[in-house]
This record gives structure tokens, sequence and C-alpha cells, in this order.
């Protein structure tokens, strides 16, 4: 195959694997923060009763974390790559680490989550309502609903900002992510729904990419007389 039709196909299958990493992330976060919420209270302050009924429930969510992580880095390098020349290197360099950082917070509070069903296997009694549980608990609960969902409005800022300059999605697909990230941005911390905002929007922009690329026709690959000759 001409050097041509290669890159044309690299390019036609980057949007969708883009499409297909997104909306497996997003499901998996979304199945990870709905078996939290329903395992956890929500309030920072609370005792750990749930340590002693829920523990393989919350175990369970922070098992696909790490695969709801892997699908995201696989995300952002096909959008990238999807974007090509078009990226410059102010936004390349806001887009790549408001993502990474989202990603290592949430990686962060899940390891301290499960540092904390593994010291109350250990030692049930004494990690209860203790000093050490109260810390881990309300670090985990600042991380990731103040400085995880901040990055991941800066994260949709940027994408935003991409798609209206290049044109890789649709501008109301733009304009509506900076309206979400706005509120995810100036959002309290005890808005309980507020995490799953942002694997919501990936899974619309991924759902928006995949449909987008299937309604595309398949390039005709046109051969020219000297490629006749060479075969």
């Amino acid at each position: 195959m001409p050097p041509e039709l290669n890159l044309t196909a690299e390019r036609l299958r980057a949007p969708r694997a883009a499409a297909i990493a997104g909306i497996l992330f997003s499901i998996l976060l979304i199945t990870s923060i709905l078996l939290l919420r329903l395992s956890v209270p929500a309030d920072p302050l609370e005792a750990g009763a749930w340590l002693q009924t829920r523990a393989s429930t919350v175990a369970l969510a922070l098992n696909l974390v790490p695969f709801a992580g892997i699908a995201f880095l696989w995300f952002i390098g096909v959008l990238r790559d999807r974007l090509g020349e078009r990226e410059d290197r102010f936004f390349a360099t806001v887009f790549l680490g408001s993502g990474l950082l989202f990603l290592a917070m949430l990686f962060f509070s899940a390891a301290v989550v499960g540092g904390i069903i593994i010291a109350h296997t250990a030692d049930p009694q004494r990690l209860l309502g203790s000093a050490t549980f109260t810390f881990a608990r309300a670090i985990t609960y600042e991380i990731m609903n103040i400085y995880a969902i901040k990055m991941a409005g800066v994260f949709m800022i940027v994408t935003s900002t991409l798609a209206l300059r290049t044109g890789f999605l649709a501008r109301w697909m733009a304009w509506l992510g900076y309206a979400v990230a706005l509120l995810l941005l100036f959002s309290g911390r005890y808005i309980e729904a507020i995490l799953l905002v942002f694997p919501l929007w990936v899974l619309l922009t991924s759902v928006y990419i995949l449909i987008d690329n299937l309604r595309r026709p398949s390039p005709v690959p046109v051969i020219t007389l000297e490629e006749k000759r060479h075969e």
C-alpha cells in the first residue's frame, strides 16, 4: 500500500480509537463512582461504619479505577494524534498537564481509600473513628471534590478551545464543554454528583466522535499510472 494510503488509514482509525477509549473510561469511572456513592456516605466526617458492611463493594470500585485511567490515557493520546500539527505547544502543555494531573489525583485518592481498607482488615477496632481514618477520609474527599475536579474543568476548557480552533468537534459541543467546565471550576465541594459530570462529558464527546467518524464515507484509493507500472 502506498504511504499516502497508510497515512489516510491511520487518520481514520484515530478518531474511532479515541471514541472507544473515551467510552470505556466513562463507563468504568461512572460505575466506580456510583459504587462508591452507594457504599460510602458523602459526609467526610463519618466514622467509617461502611468498612464493616461495604468494604468489598468499595474494593470492587477501586479495582475499576486503574483500567479507567488506562483508557483515559489512550483517549488523550489519540485525541492529540487527531489534532496533529494543528495543536500548538501552549495548548498541548495545558491539555496534557491537566489530564495527567487529574489522573494522578484520581489514582492517589483511590490508593488512600484502598489503604484504609487494608488497615481496617489488619486491625478493625483501632481504625474506626480514629484520627488516622478521619485524616485519610478527609484528604481523599478534598482531593477529588476540589483539586481533581478543577483539573478536569481545565482539561475540558482546553479541549473545547482546540475544538473551536481546529474543528475536530462541532461548535455546540465546544460551547457545551465551556459551560460544564465553568460549573466544575466554580462548584462547591458539597455537590455530591459533581464527580459524575466529567465522565459524562467525555462519554458525550466520545459518542459524538464515533458517530461522526462512522458517517464519513471511506476514501477511495486513487492509483496513478506510475503505481500501476510498479505492480
